[in-house]
């Protein structure tokens, strides 16, 4: 699909006669469009009047079967009693945002009448639809303001690119060349629960199936890339010279295109232990496929490989970067403490801060050839680290919100792409509180969706998210972990 659609609800009743109900329908459509004037990288898209139980569950269910709509949008505009709305909120699958608003922005407070006050009653109808969302318990997010207001869009902006990720790692197939690196822990999980629970198809395929697509990919193809790559980066000096390490980079990544393009992946994982007949270990083929809104996870991390292509998805079109990360190493002084991530060769140059510049360096693991990678800072700026971690009974979401820097100084001898990032509220809370959670060591790094945006995906995917904020406290975010490992025992299914 070329853009993905919300569904735009909008409830009423019979009880008002043909004419109201006109009227309904045509501030119904004025509110739609001032919506989709915001900018939503989404398109709005009208439904007819909804004033019977039928014809509630039926387009529910139409938009369940209907690939191109990724949530619906919901309002009551008038009072439209919520025993309609049952069987349709039972039935319907697709993330909801309940918009409570109203046609009007200022009361006209001169001429109003019951005419008037009949037909502008979403404050009486709302709330009714809330009890019965409430009394299902329906996943929902709630945004109360007149449509007009460019935070009332923003927080709608930030729901549906959830929606477009949650739609996104629906239909998601992840690649793993290879296991997980050997003796880890925090980059195992249940696959299969991962399939029950976002939808997620993650399977392993031998190194040496990729290699056969490396190894069949034709000078010509080999040719296009390496022009291609000339023109967009910096190439080193010493890798004009050793131009052979170039081209077998381009014929990595034109294999492993073309591997993931057929099997219909949109995401992999590789690992630095088990490379089979690769010479190089993947540098620059992962990058440019991250660029390309690919999901990625080193040493077989599934999880964070599937994280990556959904918030990829998420942050479409904004022109901010996501990126695969890990945090690396520390600096506790002089000046405000920070991190320095980086991983061994793979980070998206979509974060980049300027023109990458392709390097060739020796890799102390892996046992092959020095590989090609792509070497830059990232972009300063607010931003989101964000890992998964599967703990046995449910799957963890673990988030802290950062402050993208430019390092101290420069960087000349380190050979890879890096982020240097104060995390909120300091360095010390921030690792303290990311530990107690057990949050992983691999992560998300996103400039394109802030906070509320990864809360409203938790809540469409029903899975807990531990956020770490300017406001947090250790103490605090421990009781935080308790209160949550109690809720989520005692919420499982028998």
């Amino acid at each position: 699909m070329s853009k993905p659609q919300i569904w735009f609800l909008t409830g009423s009743q019979h009880l008002y006669g043909p004419e109201t109900l006109q009227q309904v329908a045509d501030q119904s459509a004025e509110i739609q469009r001032t919506l989709a004037a915001g900018g939503l990288p989404a398109e709005i898209v009208g439904k007819p009047v909804l004033t019977d139980s039928a014809a509630i569950k039926r387009l529910m269910l139409e938009a369940n079967a209907d690939p191109n709509c990724i949530g619906i949008i919901a309002w009551m505009h008038t009072f439209s009693p919520a025993k309609m709305w049952i069987g349709g909120l039972d039935a319907l699958r697709k993330p909801l945002l309940h918009l409570h608003t109203q046609h009007n922005v200022s009361l006209p407070w001169s001429s109003i009448d019951m005419d008037f006050m009949n037909l502008n009653q979403a404050a009486h109808g709302d709330r009714e639809f809330g009890f019965i969302q409430a009394r299902l318990g329906v996943p929902r997010k709630v945004v109360a303001g007149h449509a007009s207001d460019p935070a009332i869009v923003a927080r709608v902006e930030s729901w549906t690119r959830a929606a477009m990720g949650w739609q996104h790692l629906r239909t998601l197939r992840v690649a793993r060349f290879g296991d997980n690196m050997r003796d880890v822990a925090v980059t195992e999980g249940d696959k299969v629960e991962a399939e029950l629970k976002f939808g997620v198809s993650v399977n392993t395929y031998g190194v040496n199936d990729l290699v056969a697509y490396v190894d069949a990919t034709d000078e010509a193809e080999i040719d296009k890339l390496v022009s291609e790559i000339s023109d967009i980066y910096e190439i080193s000096s010493e890798l004009r010279e050793r131009n052979d390490s170039l081209r077998y980079a381009a014929k990595i990544e034109a294999g492993l295109r073309r591997f993931l393009t057929e099997g219909g992946f949109g995401a992999f994982t590789t690992n630095f232990e088990d490379l089979g007949g690769l010479r190089q270990l993947p540098g620059l083929a992962v990058q440019r496929l991250m660029a390309d809104g690919y999901g990625f996870g080193g040493e077989g991390d599934w999880k964070t490989s599937v994280l990556v292509a959904t918030v990829k998805a998420m942050g479409s079109g904004t022109g901010r970067g996501t990126s695969f990360m890990e945090d690396y190493t520390y600096h506790f002084g002089p000046g405000e403490p920070k991190i320095l991530g980086a991983h061994m060769l793979e980070v998206c140059p979509s974060i980049a801060s300027a023109k990458p510049r392709a390097e060739i360096h020796p890799l102390g693991i892996g046992g092959r050839e020095d590989p090609v990678r792509l070497v830059f800072d990232a972009a300063s700026g607010p931003a989101v680290v964000m890992g998964m971690a599967d703990m046995g009974d449910r799957f963890r979401l673990v988030a802290n919100e950062i402050e993208v820097i430019q390092p101290d100084e420069p960087l000349p001898n380190l050979p890879v792409a890096r982020a240097v990032w104060k995390p909120a509220p300091s360095l010390s809370t921030s690792a303290e509180c990311w530990i107690t959670a057990g949050g992983p060591h691999h992560t998300v790094l996103t400039q394109a969706v802030g906070a509320e945006t990864l809360r409203d995906f938790a809540e469409m995917a029903q899975t807990e998210l531990l956020l770490i904020d300017d406001r947090t406290t250790p103490a605090d975010f421990a009781d935080r972990v308790r209160w949550n490992q109690a809720y989520y025992r005692l919420n499982r299914p028998l």
